[in-house]
């Protein structure tokens, strides 16, 4: 590329095309398939070409985000913050936040194959089916920039983001075993096998447990509660009538609410570790109702999905690595 302001020619070279079609393209001439449009928008963008592009094509470029569960307080901090990312990118980039049942794989798979509108990537937070594993599987055959976020879709070459939730649960056993001087028995209390995130988590749990055992501790059983306050009390209710000695208990998924009300209203003790900082987590902490919080940072997930996805599309620079986000673990002592 020439020094100072890139030329039509240079815009030409990063996208692939000929010196008239970005002219056609910056002068708003039409008569360009909008794909072509898309890549010379994007490369213009790239070399930071200075002219203020056509109304036409403002907003051209549409970025999807498919989410599950607005009503949940994770994924309501996960859309606001692709929201306010949104308003900080520039006016050619839009970010369209989708919600879609959990519970209907094939409708999820449906719309990762026809969206209904015109988009240059995907940024998916789904869970792991064999039918969405297939549409994302053809997403990049198709060379459609797809990043996953919160959840791992196995066998799928997208760029993933989120915390290590092997060291999430090895942390909560951690914290737990070590610090939780009580005989008794602990469970575990997750959303259900449908997400790798939460899977992950148990098995650390489970086996930092396995390699630091305590003659008087045991592991007794893996509830799935399918996020739901209802049937997440109601397992809670299940594990102190199976086993009195109940003492210990991690929440990988949530419904964190309604475990601290039952515990409330029963006058019950646990040695709690659960997920997620949410205003009732921190209340619980501050009452002693749980012990310690693992945060996983939706904030930053969503900061790092919109990175590596404008750079997928040429208008960033990679990043220099795609570590996992830190979780950052919460006590009484420093909410």
């Amino acid at each position: 590329m020439t020094a100072g302001r890139p030329t039509y020619a240079d815009i030409a070279r990063r996208a692939g095309v000929g010196v008239a079609t970005v002219e056609r393209v910056l002068n708003a001439r039409g008569g360009v398939r909008p794909a072509t449009v898309e890549k010379v928008i994007a490369a213009a963008r790239a070399l930071d070409h200075p002219r203020r592009l056509p109304e036409a094509y403002r907003g051209l470029i549409r970025i999807e985000v498919l989410l599950v569960r607005p009503e949940t307080s994770f994924f309501s901090r996960l859309s606001r913050a692709f929201e306010r990312l949104a308003a900080t990118l520039d006016r050619t980039v839009v970010v369209h936040r989708t919600f879609l049942d959990e519970r209907d794989p094939g409708a999820i798979a449906a719309r990762i194959r026809a969206p209904g509108l015109r988009r240059a990537g995907l940024i998916l937070a789904v869970p792991d089916h064999p039918l969405i594993r297939a549409a994302v599987g053809e997403a990049g055959a198709a060379h459609l920039p797809v990043v996953q976020i919160v959840n791992r879709i196995n066998a799928t070459p997208a760029d993933y983001v989120g915390i290590d939730n092997y060291a999430a649960g090895r942390t909560a056993a951690l914290l737990l075993a070590g610090m939780e001087r009580r005989e008794g028995r602990v469970v575990a209390l997750c959303h259900s096998p449908i997400y790798q995130g939460h899977r992950d988590r148990i098995r650390g749990f489970s086996d930092y447990l396995a390699e630091h055992p305590r003659a008087d501790l045991a592991f007794a059983h893996v509830f799935f509660g399918r996020d739901e306050r209802a049937l997440s009390a109601d397992l809670l209710a299940r594990a102190f009538a199976l086993w009195p000695d109940l003492v210990g208990l991690y929440n990988a998924g949530g419904a964190n609410g309604a475990l601290c009300a039952w515990l409330r209203r029963r006058g019950r003790s646990l040695f709690f570790v659960g997920d997620e900082l949410t205003e009732a987590s921190a209340a619980a902490l501050r009452d002693g109702v749980m012990d310690f919080v693992l945060d996983q940072a939706p904030e930053a997930q969503a900061q790092r999905a919109i990175e590596l996805m404008l750079a997928r599309l040429g208008l960033l620079s990679p990043p220099a690595e795609n570590r996992p986000i830190r979780f950052v673990t919460f006590s009484a002592e420093n909410i």
